[in-house]
This record gives structure tokens, C-alpha cells and sequence, in this order.
């Protein structure tokens, strides 16, 4: 995960609809918000530094408090990840040479808890941390181990390279996107229920068929296993505001859905998600409108 600095607790009311009578029903939300430092990956870094304690430090955390009655041998993932990556060329890594880790990691999901997203990377993950029923890809303990870290091996030595890993671009058996591919796929396998997907409607080609869910995860997802695919498009508050569910990319998503035999649903304005990109900006005009006709609802 990204580098947590510090927390803020934002007190949201909203008034929610009463699913047994006609009346509304206030509801108070204690969210706390992570100030968040996101590092891109670029292709001038090396491996990340320390990356064994930091992956196998992950692992306990994993084993111990986000999934505590889990176990796994941490050590030998870490030895399995290693034999997968070193005296391979940086651009010689193919899913294949995961498989004994992978396999060291199985994990099933309840249905109705996936979390796809695409070009939504924060906002997702608030929307994950408020709706605790919901995981991500990140959530998985493949995921927690390896979010955000960078590693390539170097054919002539027995070790990572340190000093420079190509970007995901330059070839498709990087090591880095290798291992994503293949966690993206089995996770998009596993679903089930009705699943989620959070695209940013503030783009061109919020749904890409290059991107990871796009090419990977929406081909991986079983219509006999997933009984609706939701689909919420968001706009940042301050626009633009250029595709929707009716226009853009996000109509070919739908096609490709019903072609497929998938039962699907589609909002651009969910309240929620409205909410929490308004507390890291209440500045913005439409976030002050949305405030003043909440309060004038609670009154």
C-alpha cells in the first residue's frame, strides 16, 4: 500500500431512504482518511530496497491482523518469489514462473464481496476502508504483499537488480507485470454474486481494453458465477465530466457484458462515492450544493 502519513476523522450525515417504510433515515458516518503519499513506479528505479523484509514483514502483518486465523509459510513464498525473478532477465518473467508461489497463497472470497476498479485507485480504496464487506485485488494477500513495489532480476547474477527495472511497457513477460496478470486473472476467477466495478468517468476511455481489467479480468469473470456486474462510473467534483453510463467507452463495456450473458446495472451519481471525493476537497462549488441539500433535508 501506499505510504500512510497521517489520519483525519470527517463526521458525513446523509439521509438514506428506509428500505421498510416511506420515512428517511439519517445515518452518521465516522470515516477516518488516509493522507496518502502515492509513488509512481518509473523506470529509472531498480528493485525496491529491502524488499525481502518488506515482503515477508507484509506476510506476518497479513497472517496476523488483516486475516488473522490465516497461515501461511511466509518464508517459503519469499524463497518461491525469489526463484521466480533472479537469473531471469528483466524482461524474461512469465506468468509460469509464479506458479509454485501462487500456489503456496490459495484464498477464496465470499461472493458479493469483489471490487474491481480501473483509472480509481484512491477512491476505491475508501470506498473499500467505508464498506468493510468489499475487497479489492489489494486486499488479497498477494496483493498486500507485492502493492506498489518494484523488482526485476538480472540474468548473470543471483540477485535483484538494484539499480535500474524496465516500466511495465517494454515488454510483456516483465516480471512485475507478470505476477499482477496472473493475480488479476485468479481473482477475477473467484468471483462471484454480484460484483462491482469503479471506473472514472472523468477520462477518455474510463473502460480501456488495454488496461488490467479491460484485458485480464473482464474475460476472466464467469457469467455462471456472477450474478450482476454493477457498475459505478464517478466524475471528479470539479469535472469534466466526460463519459457515463449512456456514452463513451463505458456503452462498449456494457455491449461486451450482454454479449457475454451477464446481468449488469450502471449508476454515474452514486451518493457515496460523491461524499468521499467531496472530504478531500470541500471547497469545490458542486460539494458545497451537496452539502447545503443534505442539511436542508436533515432539517
Amino acid at each position: 500500500m501506499s505510504l500512510l502519513k497521517n489520519y483525519g476523522a470527517i463526521k458525513v450525515s446523509t439521509i438514506m431512504p428506509s428500505v421498510k417504510s416511506a420515512c428517511s433515515l439519517i445515518v452518521t458516518i465516522w470515516i477516518i482518511v488516509p493522507q496518502l503519499c502515492l509513488c509512481p513506479v518509473q523506470a529509472m528505479f531498480g528493485t525496491t530496497p529491502n524488499i525481502k523484509h518488506i515482503v515477508i514483514g507484509r506476510c506476518f502483518t497479513y497472517t496476523t491482523l488483516v486475516q488473522p486465523g490465516l497461515w501461511y509459510d511466509c518464508e517459503e513464498i519469499w524463497r518461491q518469489f525469489e526463484k521466480a525473478v533472479v537469473q531471469h532477465a528483466s524482461c524474461n518473467v512469465t506468468e509460469e514462473h509464479y506458479c509454485e508461489m501462487f500456489n503456496m497463497m490459495p484464498q477464496v472470497w465470499p461472493c458479493d464481496r469483489f471490487l474491481f476498479w480501473s483509472k480509481t485507485r484512491m477512491l476505491v480504496h475508501s470506498y473499500a476502508a467505508v464498506f468493510r464487506h468489499f475487497w479489492t485485488l489489494e486486499d488479497t494477500l498477494v496483493g498486500f504483499l507485492f502493492n506498489d513495489l518494484i523488482w526485476c532480476g538480472q540474468e548473470e547474477d543471483s540477485d535483484f537488480d538494484f539499480n535500474s527495472c524496465p516500466a511495465w511497457s517494454t515488454c510483456r513477460t516483465h516480471p512485475v507485470y507478470s505476477l499482477w496478470k496472473r493475480a488479476s486473472q485468479n481473482f477475477a476467477e473467484m468471483a462471484c454474486g454480484n460484483i462491482t466495478v469503479l471506473l472514472n468517468g472523468s477520462i477518455t476511455n474510463a473502460f480501456n481494453r488495454k488496461s488490467m481489467f479491460g484485458s485480464i479480468e473482464l474475460d476472466s469473470l464467469n457469467p455462471q458465477r456472477v450474478n450482476y456486474v454493477n457498475i459505478k462510473v464517478v466524475t471528479n467534483p470539479e469535472g469534466p465530466h466526460i463519459e457515463s453510463c449512456s456514452q463513451g467507452s463505458i456503452v462498449e463495456l456494457i455491449q461486451i457484458l450482454w454479449s457475454r450473458g451477464f446481468r449488469w446495472t450502471c449508476t454515474d451519481s452514486d451518493l457515496t462515492l460523491v461524499i468521499l471525493q467531496c472530504i478531500q476537497d470541500l471547497n469545490q462549488p458542486s460539494c458545497q450544493m451537496l452539502a447545503s441539500s443534505m442539511l436542508q433535508q436533515k432539517n
